[in-house]
């Protein structure tokens, strides 16, 4: 069971803050004491989270920010880190699904998704990570996903930039390690977030079909997990250093079977896949 984790006068930025994931990050950051920086594109949501935090513990901070932006991400850190003295952590957060069969979509709909889940955390990282460097202290924690460690058919331009994103995280830990910087990635299973009933994108082609997420993700892994006990592990994941915070329990199976067996797993795929479809179907 996850312990306690205190964050007391740390400098925290958490992208994607406005909902989900991030806002469970934020909320648990302050309520540990941090000074928070909830970054999202989400104008009204995030100023909305601030207020809701306000008083809970440590300080918060609303900015509006696209992740896509290097430039404004940059200036987002380096205000930050004026205002603090130094950023101690950075959640690599923000993302969106795109999803569906790969032969009804266009380079469009993997573009969107590594613009901004892979993209979006290599701009965290290049306006971070020198100046953790410079401290000689630092935690770059980005969130990938369960899909990053093994195959998700029908969520193919999502599982590539999460698998890109646990690549990023894996090799630039061992070269931070040199600096005094952690870095550790979120791989979570199926979280209870609104991300689960989203479509793609609105301003997406037309014509892909993306499957209900929420029944998808819940009968192929398994029960949707609070967000708030998410961000609980994560923190402890934190504190221990973990390359890897793999959470719930499901999505640690899930993992540990694909490592012991990948081809005996990535042959079952087809099949389950098609029960998995007849039972959205029903």
């Amino acid at each position: 069971m996850a312990t306690e984790t205190t964050f007391p006068g740390s400098t925290a930025i958490v992208t994607g803050a406005a909902s989900g994931i991030g806002r469970a990050l934020a909320t648990a950051l302050v309520e540990r004491g941090a000074h928070v920086v909830l970054a999202d594109i989400d104008d009204v949501g995030v100023k909305a989270a601030a207020e809701e935090l306000a008083g809970r513990g440590g300080k918060v901070t609303p900015v509006v920010l696209d992740v896509t932006d290097a430039a404004a991400f940059a200036a987002l850190v380096a205000q930050a880190a004026d205002e603090s003295g130094r950023v101690d952590l950075l959640f690599n957060n923000a993302g969106i699904g795109v999803g569906g069969p790969v032969r009804d979509m266009t380079t469009a709909h993997f573009d969107r998704v590594i613009d901004v889940n892979l993209r979006g955390v290599v701009h965290g990282v290049m306006a971070a990570y020198p100046r953790m460097c410079d401290q000689g202290s630092g935690h770059i924690v980005n969130t990938a996903s369960l899909a990053g460690l093994i195959s998700s058919p029908m969520l193919t331009p999502y599982g590539a930039a999460k698998h890109a994103v646990v690549g990023l995280s894996t090799s630039l830990r061992a070269e931070a390690a040199a600096h005094g910087v952690r870095v550790s990635v979120i791989c979570p299973g199926v979280i209870d977030t609104p991300l689960l009933d989203k479509g793609n994108p609105a301003d997406l082609p037309g014509g892909v079909e993306f499957p209900n997420g929420r029944k998808l993700l819940t009968k192929s892994i398994g029960r949707a997990y609070p967000a708030d006990l998410l961000a609980r592990d994560v923190l402890d994941g934190v504190r221990r250093n973990r390359a890897f915070i793999v959470t719930p329990r499901h999505a640690r199976m899930a993992w540990r079977i694909h490592r012991a067996a990948p081809e005996l797993f990535q042959r079952g795929l087809p099949a389950g896949l098609r029960r998995i479809t007849r039972l959205l179907s029903d």
